[in-house]
């Protein structure tokens, strides 16, 4: 996804209604706080800055990659066994 700018989103389309455009003014917030890993803050989202998950979020992120990449090591090995029998 190509990260733009508020003004520029906004730029794209007419909004006839108010309300439209405060949705989308919205979802872009939540998205930019709370979802969008930013580069300068350690590849964290502002709210874990925000809410002091920072040393959290890292060692969560481990957890997960560790887990994926057991459960894969187990699938494999299960397909090599039934390959060989």
């Amino acid at each position: 996804m190509v990260h733009c700018s508020m003004k520029s989103l906004n730029r794209l389309q007419n909004h006839a209604f108010p309300l439209g455009l405060e949705r989308k003014i919205g979802r872009f917030v939540d998205y930019y706080n709370h979802q969008r890993y930013h580069e300068s803050l350690g590849n964290v989202t502002q709210a874990d800055v925000w809410f002091g998950r920072v040393k959290k979020v890292p060692s969560r992120r481990e957890e997960i990659k560790s887990q994926t990449t057991l459960e894969a090591r187990r699938r494999q090995h299960m397909h090599s066994l039934m390959l060989t029998a």
